[in-house]
Formats: C-alpha cells, structure tokens, sequence
C-alpha cells in the first residue's frame, strides 16, 4: 500500500519522448484548451485509458453485476456530460471528449472568457462560481447539472457590464 504521505502519479509520460507526431498533436491540444503544460493532457489520457480498461472488462464480462456496472459506467459518463450509450461509445471516445468538460473549457464556451488562457486567469483569480463554490482549479469535470450553473463573481460581471454601457453611451 505504501505511505499516504507520498502521493503517486495519476497518469504515465508517454513511452518515448521524442515522437515528433505525438509532440505537435500536444502541442495544438495545449494551444486549443489553453493547457498550462502538456502534464494535464498525459492526466486526462490517463483517466481515459482507466475508463477504457474498465470498459474492455465489463464487455468480457457476462452475467447480472456485468450489466449494472455497465449501466452504472455509462450513466457515469452521462452525468459528466459525455454521451455514451453503449460500452461502443466509451471505448471510441478521444481526449478532446474530456478536455471539453474542464471548467477553463466550459468558462469559454459559455462567454465568460474570450480565450483559454483568460478563462484559466479567471478560475486562479477565484473569480468563477459553479452553484455556490468557488472553484480554483481550471481541471475540474464540470458535471452535466452544474454546466448551467458557471458564472462569473458578481463584481467582475458588473465591471464587465458597466464597461459594456459606457461604450455604447459613447457609440
């Protein structure tokens, strides 16, 4: 088991360092979700590879707990905001799938922020909300139910929208 105060990695480099194709596939992955380093997408190829795993397992598997536990494995993912409607569906999903879930992602595609990187600012800042948390960690699954609940702090949004009236006072 090992001592509680040395954490393990929760994800593996990549088996060889010097591909060039892996390298600039990560490479446009950290310039498109506005990644701090290339650490985040071995983390959540990871987490995709344990989901995977567990998928390929429950696909051998027969019998009445095999069909819960894909059911439960499926509505897992639902309630991420991924759709999957089979063990299919899960072992075809790719890394942008989860990337899409992040809070920096979702900050974005909601219009709180204009890039990533503005979006990642924001969550460091402790500027966004999600329900009644405020949340500082831009790799945070969003959950299906709380999408809607991203929103800006209440000050920042009022300096947003006072900035917005004066332009067009002045336009």
């Amino acid at each position: 088991m090992g001592t509680p105060r040395k954490q393990r990695r929760k994800y593996s480099r990549p088996a060889h360092p010097w591909k060039l194709e892996r390298i600039t596939e990560e490479k446009e992955l950290c310039l498109k979700y506005g990644l701090k380093n290339k650490k985040s997408i071995w983390k959540i190829r990871s987490m995709l590879a344990r989901i995977r795993d567990q998928a390929k397992l429950l696909l051998a598997a027969s019998g009445e707990k095999a069909e819960k536990d894909k059911l439960e494995l499926i509505s897992k993912l639902n309630v991420w905001g991924i759709a999957a409607k089979s063990i299919d569906d899960i072992l075809a999903l790719d890394a942008t799938a989860l990337l899409d879930r992040r809070l920096q992602s979702i900050v974005v595609k909601r219009g709180l922020a204009k890039t990533p990187k503005e979006a990642r600012q924001f969550i460091v800042h402790r500027h966004i909300w999600v329900g009644a948390h405020k949340i500082t960690i831009p790799s945070y699954i969003v959950l299906a139910s709380e999408e809607e609940t991203v929103r800006l702090a209440d000050e920042i949004a009022k300096v947003k929208e006072g900035a917005g009236k004066e332009v067009k006072e002045a336009g």
